[in-house]
């Protein structure tokens, strides 16, 4: 291990690092993104193995994943729920301690968060939570990142993370795992998302585990709640898992389309981002975003390069 780092860690939530460990992360990824637009090959991974484990199917997470990995040096197994037997014929416990008796990093895309971690509690190797119903720490992960590469300065010490504090991030649609997640960035980092779900999509509190209630703000108008928003962002209205319930989310959700009209409510540089896939006219208007304050091609990228700098972190600790 090197210096610094001696304790095995996983990445199940974003409430798992601390404030100053994602200072260090938006840095490195920063630092990793830069080498790979200039061509310079960069491998500190070249002996280590991630499995990853898709109970849920992605374009994003795979493709991100799997490319960081190579890119990094490192080696990849994927397995589906054709390939695994994870939590059916075989106990999750099982699968864990003789998975992580054979890869160095296990990345796992799922549905229950209590699947996840009941892995995680028996392997010998960091876990990382590549989506789960309940949290999408790497997706959030990536759209700070994206924030921070638009809108803040690059000092001696990389980003400051201080310029996010005071901001509004406003959340328009689903109360669903992104909303968590946001939530819980906001409660570490020091900014105020603005909620606004339609009646009986609410964010749970309690299921976003945070402790402190004044980092949201909850708006019945999505109108209201981009008012002064310095990022506007969004979700599908109906996530994997919950396609029974798409024709009554159609019905709900009917007011809850990202438009002109809120991007103009925020702030004049707001920026607009969306996790991907995206359905134009739906949560989100093809002005918005194929428009000059959408930047959600970079935040897809960026998932790839906040990725490389987890892994490198969860197996190497500090560099330098």
């Amino acid at each position: 291990m090197k210096p610094g780092y001696s304790l095995m860690k996983h990445y199940l939530q974003f409430k798992d690092f601390r404030a100053e460990e994602y200072a260090y992360l938006f840095e490195r990824a920063r630092i990793i993104k830069s080498r790979f637009k200039n061509y310079e090959r960069y491998t500190p991974l070249s002996d280590r193995t991630l499995a990853m484990i898709f109970e849920k199917a992605s374009t994003r997470t795979r493709v991100s994943f799997e490319a960081g990995m190579y890119q990094m040096g490192g080696s990849v197994v994927h397995l589906t729920t054709g390939d695994s037997q994870l939590g059916r014929s075989e106990p999750i416990e099982d699968s864990a301690r003789v998975i992580s008796r054979m890869v160095d990093l296990v990345m796992i895309r799922t549905f229950g968060q209590d699947k996840l971690n009941r892995f995680a509690a028996h392997s010998r190797v960091p876990v990382i939570n590549g989506l789960t119903n309940e949290f999408h720490p790497c997706q959030i992960l990536a759209d700070l990142f994206t924030y921070l590469e638009h809108r803040a300065p690059v000092g001696a010490k990389g980003y400051d993370l201080d310029c996010l504090k005071g901001k509004v991030v406003a959340w328009v649609g689903d109360g669903n795992n992104m909303a968590n997640t946001w939530l819980q960035a906001a409660e570490i980092l020091g900014f105020t998302v603005h909620v606004s779900t339609p009646s009986g999509y609410e964010v749970d509190a309690k299921v976003a585990g945070i402790s402190n209630p004044d980092c949201f703000k909850v708006f019945k108008n999505p109108l209201d709640a981009c008012r002064g928003a310095h990022l506007v962002t969004t979700d599908v209205w109906t996530s994997m898992g919950y396609e029974a319930e798409n024709e009554a989310r159609l019905k709900a959700f009917a007011d809850w389309c990202v438009d002109a009209e809120m991007m103009a409510a925020a702030q004049p540089d707001a920026l607009f981002m969306h996790c991907l896939p995206a359905h134009r006219g739906e949560e989100v208007t093809a002005e918005v975003i194929d428009g000059p304050q959408s930047v959600v091609w970079d935040e897809a990228e960026n998932r790839m390069h906040v990725q490389k700098a987890l892994m490198e972190y969860l197996l190497l600790g500090r560099i330098g």
